[in-house]
C-alpha cells in the first residue's frame, strides 16, 4: 500500500469516526449512568460512605487478648555472680476480656434538552411547510394570482420562521451545555445529544402507591431510620461500657522442686460501687427520642412532597389529554384547509397566516405542556427516591 494510500484510508476512517460521534444519542438512563459515574459532586460522597463503613468494620472487631512473658528470681546479688540464672523463674501468662451486654437536577435538564429538541424540530417543520407554500408564490404573482405587497409579506414571515429556527438551535445547545457540565463531560456540543419520547401516560399508580414507594425509598427517611437504630446501638454501648466484666488468666511457670512445673489460673472482677456512665446511658436515651421525633418529621415531608408532586403531575396530564385528543388534529386541519384554499384563491392571506400561526401555537402549546408533565414527573421521582416513571 502506497504511502498516498494509507493516508487517504486514515483520513476516512477518521471522517467516519468523527461523523458517528457527532449523531450519537443517550437515552435517560445512558445519561443518569454517566452522570453518576463522573459527577464531581458525588463522588467525594462516595468516599465518606467508604469511609464509613470502614468505621463500621472497626467497630465490629472484638479485642485482642493479652500475653506476658517474665524471669524472677535471677541471682545478680548473692556471692556466686556468675550464675545468675541458677534460680531463675520463667513465666508465661495470656488473658483476654469478656465484655458482657451484647437530597434530580439531571433529569429536568434531561427533560429541558428533549423539549428544546422537540421545538427545533417544529420550528423546522413549519419552515419546511411554509417554504413549500412561498416556494409557488412567484409563479402566482407572475400569473396576477397575488399582489406584490402579498409576496413581501410572504417573505417577511419567512424570515420570522428562519429566526424561529436559530432560536431554538440556540435552546438546544444551551441545554446541551448544562447536560455536559452536570456530567463533568468535555464532549463537544456537536457529538452529544439524548434521545427518548416526548409524550405522556395515560395510565398513573394511585398516590398511595407512590407514598407506599417513597417511605421504603426516599434516602433521607431511610437515614433518619438508620439513624435512630444507631441511637440504640450507642445506649446499648454505653450499658455494656458502664458495666463490669471478668478478666480471664493463664500462667505458665518453670521453678525448682517440689513442682518444677506448673500451670495457674486466675480471674479479676472489678467492684462496680459506682455507675459512672449513667449520664452516658441518660445521654442515649434522649437522642433515642429525638430520633423518633426526626423520623417522624422526614416522613411527614415525604407525604407533602409526593402529594404536590402527585397533584402536578395529574394537572398536567388533564391539559394535555384535550390536545392529543382534538387540538393537535383540528390545528392541522386547518391549517391544511385554509392553505388549499388560499393556493386556489378561496382565502385571503391573512387567512393563511393565521392559520399556520395557529397551527404553530398550538404544537408549541401542547409541547411545553409536556415538558411540564415530564418536569412533573421527574419532580414525583424525586419526591418518591427512585424511577417509578420513564
Amino acid at each position: 500500500m502506497s504511502t498516498n494510500t494509507w493516508i487517504l484510508s486514515a483520513s476516512v476512517a477518521f471522517a467516519l469516526a468523527q461523523n458517528g460521534l457527532a449523531h450519537q444519542a443517550f437515552s435517560w438512563t445512558q445519561i443518569r449512568d454517566k452522570f453518576e459515574s463522573s459527577n464531581p459532586s458525588l463522588l467525594p460522597g462516595q468516599i465518606n460512605i467508604d469511609e464509613s463503613r470502614a468505621q463500621e468494620i472497626t467497630a465490629f472487631l472484638r479485642p485482642n487478648p493479652d500475653f506476658r512473658a517474665a524471669v524472677d528470681q535471677l541471682d545478680i546479688f548473692t556471692s556466686n555472680p556468675y550464675r545468675p540464672l541458677q534460680f531463675a523463674l520463667p513465666s508465661f501468662s495470656a488473658s483476654y476480656l469478656h465484655k458482657r451486654q451484647h437530597k434530580f437536577s439531571l433529569r429536568s435538564a434531561f427533560v429541558q434538552a428533549l423539549q428544546a429538541k422537540a421545538v427545533l424540530g417544529l420550528a423546522r417543520d413549519n419552515l419546511a411547510y411554509y417554504d413549500l407554500v412561498f416556494s409557488v408564490s412567484p409563479d402566482r404573482l407572475a400569473e396576477g394570482d397575488i399582489a406584490r405587497a402579498d409576496m413581501q409579506r410572504l417573505h417577511l414571515q419567512c424570515v420570522q420562521y428562519e429566526s424561529d429556527v436559530q432560536t431554538a438551535d440556540v435552546n438546544v445547545r444551551t441545554a446541551t451545555l448544562q447536560r455536559l457540565a452536570l456530567l463533568n463531560d468535555r464532549t463537544s456540543v456537536e457529538q452529544f445529544e439524548v434521545t427518548g419520547p416526548m409524550e405522556f401516560s395515560e395510565s398513573i399508580m394511585p398516590l398511595d402507591e407512590f407514598r407506599r414507594l417513597a417511605l421504603d425509598s426516599r434516602p433521607e427517611l431511610r437515614a433518619a431510620i438508620q439513624s435512630v437504630d444507631k441511637t440504640r446501638t450507642d445506649h446499648r454501648l454505653a450499658v455494656s461500657n458502664g458495666s463490669t466484666g471478668p478478666t480471664f488468666g493463664l500462667d505458665d511457670a518453670v521453678q525448682n522442686p517440689p513442682i518444677p512445673v506448673h500451670a495457674g489460673f486466675s480471674i479479676s472482677m472489678p467492684l462496680r460501687i459506682v455507675d459512672r456512665n449513667h449520664g452516658e446511658r441518660a445521654r442515649t436515651e434522649l437522642d433515642i427520642r429525638r430520633g423518633h421525633g426526626l423520623q417522624e418529621a422526614a416522613a411527614v415531608r415525604v407525604y407533602s412532597d409526593v402529594d404536590s408532586a402527585h397533584a402536578a403531575l395529574i394537572s398536567s396530564g388533564g391539559l394535555l389529554r384535550p390536545y392529543r385528543a382534538t387540538y393537535l388534529e383540528e390545528a392541522a386541519i386547518v391549517r391544511d384547509t385554509v392553505t388549499y384554499s388560499y393556493q386556489y384563491g378561496g382565502a385571503s392571506l391573512r387567512d393563511f397566516l393565521e392559520a399556520q400561526q395557529d397551527y404553530g401555537s398550538v404544537r408549541a402549546n401542547y409541547l411545553n405542556l409536556v415538558g411540564s408533565y415530564l418536569t412533573a414527573a421527574a419532580e414525583l421521582n424525586l419526591a418518591v427516591g427512585r424511577e417509578v416513571i420513564q
